[in-house]
């Protein structure tokens, strides 16, 4: 089986490499800012479109006049700069025919944006990595990549780089996982309940570190615009936005794995997540715990793993039914935490109760 992997690393670039990344992520930002720009000039005036090759020649003949500052850096990133943002167009007509709101182009900005794509001639060896026109960079860690690079992507976090290969890889099929099947029923109160009786608690690091996160936000606004200690407190609150990201990150990717390797069929409910985050009072809540990152994880790993994923209707009524009897009751407000059905008289647990139904729903469909 083929399937496309991803290898993320960090960086160890010394003072001259830093300038020089810095200067290709500008580069990048540059063409695609341009290109946006072009693009939405062209159709007021004319009511027309382009494509990436025909901005990217553009682009080539403006080099020689008036932007001979990109011949320091690798062709290779405002080109794949304008293929993404012919992508981001392709995706956003797709989503008016279908019905769906994905947002128009949109300019990126210095430190928020910063990274570049690289194709062609990268090596990769035990701790270094060779780039075009970057040449050889070493990693802070050994590295263990296999298949065939497709691409660099080189990004900046706050004050680190890293580099990510995109590889396409050749894996033996997976052999069918004969765990158990389970439904999880994700929630606030609780990560996940399983069908099993087991419940997993989220860390919810933006919930832990969120006083600390006010205290910073707070300092960082009473500082002048433009100030050298403006840029520290920048630096200071970016770093504990990435500590709170990679918090959630690790427990997602060490429990899906789990699931993955360990059960056979995993059923979810199809949320409807960006609707939800439209919910001032649960907003932050749910963005902490990550229900989308959860099934974007499940859906992939299941398929490297052997085991299934199956998304049940979004209005399935699992929290409503008694999985005993089958009574479903006429409404169920989200501080009823636990009930007892009218029918059968059965005690449930609201999400475990929920978390059952979920795995009799794929026996359903058997």
């Amino acid at each position: 089986m083929i399937i496309n992997r991803a290898y993320r690393y960090e960086l160890k670039p010394n003072i001259s490499q830093r300038i020089l990344l810095a200067k290709h992520a500008g580069c990048a930002r540059f063409a695609y800012n341009w290109g946006l720009a072009r693009r939405i000039e062209l159709y007021q005036a004319e009511k027309k479109s382009t494509n990436a090759m025909a901005q990217h020649r553009a682009l080539n003949k403006l080099k020689q006049t008036d932007f001979s500052w990109m011949y320091e850096v690798s062709k290779c990133a405002p080109q794949e700069a304008l293929r993404d943002l012919d992508r981001a167009f392709k995706n956003f007509f797709t989503g008016l025919k279908a019905g769906e709101k994905i947002g128009f182009p949109k300019f990126k900005k210095k430190g928020v944006h910063d990274s570049f794509r690289l194709t062609g001639a990268i090596k990769v060896e035990e701790k270094a990595v060779q780039l075009p026109r970057l040449g050889i960079i070493r990693l802070k860690e050994e590295s263990a990549i296999g298949g065939r690079i497709l691409s660099a992507t080189v990004s900046r976090e706050v004050d680190r780089w890293f580099v990510s290969f995109s590889c396409e890889v050749a894996i033996p099929d997976p052999e069918p996982v004969f765990g158990d099947a389970v439904g999880i029923d994700v929630g606030l109160h609780h990560f996940a309940a399983m069908s099993d009786g087991t419940k997993i608690e989220a860390p919810k690091p933006l919930g832990k570190y969120l006083k600390r996160l006010k205290r910073l936000s707070k300092k960082h606004s009473r500082k002048q615009k433009g100030s050298n200690n403006r840029k520290k407190s920048a630096l200071d609150l970016a770093r504990l936005h990435r500590r709170i990201r990679n918090i959630r990150q690790d427990f997602m990717h060490k429990l899906t794995t789990e699931l993955a390797k360990t059960k056979s069929e995993i059923v979810l409910e199809d949320l409807n997540v960006r609707g939800m985050l439209q919910n001032d009072r649960l907003s932050r809540h749910i963005a902490d715990v990550g229900w989308g990152e959860f099934r974007r994880q499940l859906t992939y790993k299941t398929v490297w793993y052997g085991s299934v994923l199956t998304l049940a209707p979004r209005f399935y009524p699992s929290s409503k039914t008694c999985s005993c009897c089958g009574h479903v009751r006429d409404s169920m407000p989200l501080s009823i935490r636990e009930w007892d059905c009218s029918s059968c008289g059965a005690q449930h647990d609201r999400d475990v109760n929920a978390a059952v139904n979920l795995k009799k729903y794929t026996r359903s469909l058997a």
